[in-house]
């Protein structure tokens, strides 16, 4: 229950009321907000989060919105950028976007009776005095150069406007608008519960708790989130319950347990920097608000292994806003009724289907990404879209990658939805890095000078087929189902071959030689972003490495002790058998034997070694023999009286 009055707090300031005066007015009016801090992102996604009280921030205002305030390169996570030995770096603010008042709703401010605020300020990192670096830095770099590539391509191939509803020159644009927008889905129970895997499992195929009704803890949680989301101006749309879970339990006490549920919170577009610092933001409201109702939540892509992970959808557009004040979307065809797409549409969606690989690394780059990206669980595993089996229909195919969304009846929606990114996926990277990809595309569409309907015919290609851009061996759309109307080796052969995990996703950009030689698309051939980038590649694959260290080898040793001999001495063949299978896989996996090293002690021993290609195959082989475990060890309990 929310005991204090949420209509007097302070929540958002805008761009327009960041002057010095406003703030202070502000600050002054709403004494329950003790702390300022500057919120630079770095190339771990991490926030950096310092407080700073009220009153040194509003005596020294004007220099440090100017100036900002420093850490060094031990606090942030910019390798290859920042080391102990050139530490400096400045956090910066930035004035374009929604600065945000966080609570802590454990703290209440003894002179108001309201919880105690920290303003959040959005902020840049630049190191050394002079170079901007970080997660928002590339960003805004990508959507600088994107904006200048495609104004130029629309310049050079004025034909395009022939097949853009409701504009016919370049010259009729005022501003380019890029439009984003994400769905962040996440698991929430109560504290120390382990999941019951069996009971998730049969709940989720059965579809026992998709968009049901929330109720205990969790239903209050999730309308307080909602009520708070809706005091920062977020738009909210709607919470609802995803599709994994459990029904929670209450106990003698009159308090529910057992609580395990997967949700999901959905709210209004943005532009591309404000979309991403929003999704910050609602993640720590959503973690504080529903701690205050003591349950946890996670993030984590993949919490549990034979339960739907969570996803964050994100949502792509692009429109301009005409002189005239007018809105056109730029994606839409100026015939509904034969075209699903313009050709700046058809360019955009292009470019990320063939440079997928590229923008991968960004999107999937942790363990738990991948195990969650399989069949059978609403996650994508292959490079393909849909576009609807009609231009009257629009796509409700769930299986692909990235889907092209359409209201007839709206044409400002029509835009891109990405379903591989996950909750832990940094935003800032995918929102810039997709649009590069977009670009590349747009250009080679303009300059080929393709109408609408040869560019779906493009799109809709077949395997062994020519094409202008695309490869050839590659398909690239299908209306069908992916999972169950393709075999593996047919996704593969159609679509491609997908990583195994993140040492084979980053090869894609280069080789230790030359790290990101690859990815010129998505840094423009821009010198400090490939600077960015590397300092990405190198924070994620450390990351990995060391997860799989202390994370991942833990978990699978407590499942391997988890696997225990159930039958009495005197049962049949059938169960001895399947022990017998059991105790090789278990001892293969995990048991050091004289002679023969088990297959973590090897990961572990690649790790140590910094071996990463070796680490890669054993990761891969674990996987594939932990598989094997799990279906023996389920098919010997079952039969066990």
């Amino acid at each position: 229950m929310i005991k204090f009055d949420l209509n007097r707090m302070l929540y958002t300031l805008r761009p327009n009321e960041h002057d010095a005066e406003t703030v202070k007015s502000r600050l002054s009016a709403h004494p329950e907000v003790r702390f300022v801090s500057f919120t630079g992102v770095d190339m771990g996604g991490h926030n950096t989060d310092e407080k700073i009280p009220v009153a040194a921030f509003v005596g020294d205002m004007e220099k440090m919105l100017a100036e900002g305030v420093q850490t060094d390169g031990s606090s942030v996570a910019l390798p290859t950028i920042a080391d102990l030995s050139n530490a400096r770096v400045d956090i910066m603010p930035d004035p374009a976007v929604n600065w945000y008042v966080e609570y802590n709703f454990d703290n209440i401010d003894y002179e108001t009776g309201l919880p105690t605020g920290t303003l959040r300020i959005p902020s840049f990192l630049r190191h050394n005095g002079d170079t901007m670096v970080g997660s928002r830095t590339f960003l805004k770099n990508s959507i600088d150069r994107f904006k200048a590539g495609f104004e130029d391509a629309l310049k050079e191939n004025p034909y395009v406007f022939e097949h853009i509803g409701g504009i016919d020159s370049v010259d009729e644009i005022d501003e380019l608008l890029l439009t984003n927008a994400t769905e962040l889905e996440f698991w929430v129970k109560t504290p120390d519960d382990r999941a019951d895997r069996n009971q998730l499992s049969i709940a989720q195929e059965l579809k026992e708790q998709y968009w049901k009704r929330v109720t205990g803890p969790v239903g209050t949680a999730m309308e307080q989130t909602l009520e708070i989301l809706d005091h920062y101006g977020f738009g909210v749309e709607m919470g609802h319950k995803e599709v994994g879970g459990v029904k929670a339990k209450m106990g003698n006490s009159g308090i529910f347990d057992h609580i395990m549920e997967q949700l999901e919170i959905d709210w209004k577009y943005s532009n591309p920097m404000q979309a991403a610092d929003n999704e910050s933001q609602v993640k720590n409201i959503v973690r504080d608000v529903f701690r205050m109702n003591s349950l946890e939540v996670t993030f984590r892509a993949k919490p549990m292994h034979g339960v739907a992970g969570s996803g964050e959808h994100t949502h792509f557009g692009l429109a301009a806003k005409l002189k005239s004040g007018k809105i056109v979307n730029l994606f839409e065809p100026s015939n509904r009724e034969e075209d699903f797409m313009s050709p700046v549409g058809y360019g955009a969606l292009m470019g990320i289907l063939k440079n997928y690989e590229l923008l991968n690394p960004i999107i999937s780059s942790t363990h738990d990404a991948f195990q969650r990206l399989k069949p059978g669980y609403e996650a994508p595993v292959c490079i393909v879209t849909s576009l609807g089996v009609d231009h009257h229909t629009p796509s409700r195919n769930r299986t692909i990658l990235i889907g092209l969304v359409r209201d007839l009846k709206n044409p400002l929606s029509t835009r891109f939805e990405l379903r591989s990114p996950n909750p832990h996926t940094n935003t800032y990277l995918v929102i810039g890095g997709t649009y590069m990809t977009m670009l590349d595309g747009i250009n080679a569409a303009l300059r080929a000078g393709k109408t609408p309907s040869e560019l779906e015919a493009s799109i809709s290609k077949k395997y062994g087929k020519k094409d202008f851009y695309l490869e050839k061996n590659r398909e690239y759309r299908s209306e069908r189902n992916i999972y169950t109307d393709y075999s593996r080796e047919e996704r593969e052969k159609l679509f491609g071959e997908p990583p195994a995990n993140v040492w084979q996703c980053f090869k894609a950009w280069g080789d230790d030689k030359d790290p990101i030689k690859n990815a010129g698309i998505i840094t423009g051939g821009d010198a400090k972003t490939e600077m960015i980038l590397r300092s990405y590649r190198e924070q994620m694959i450390i990351k990995w490495s060391m997860e799989y260290h202390d994370r991942y080898i833990e978990n699978t040793m407590d499942y391997l002790r988890s696997c225990v001999k159930l039958h009495d001495d005197d049962t049949n063949e059938y169960d001895i058998r399947n022990w017998r299978q059991i105790v090789e896989l278990r001892d293969l996996i995990g048991h050091e034997i004289n002679g023969r090293s088990s297959l973590l002690m090897q990961a572990r021993m690649a790790i140590e070694e910094v071996n990463y290609e070796e680490l890669s195959r054993l990761e891969v082989l674990i996987e594939e023999k932990l598989e094997e475990l799990r279906a023996v060890y389920n098919k010997y309990r079952r039969n066990i009286f």
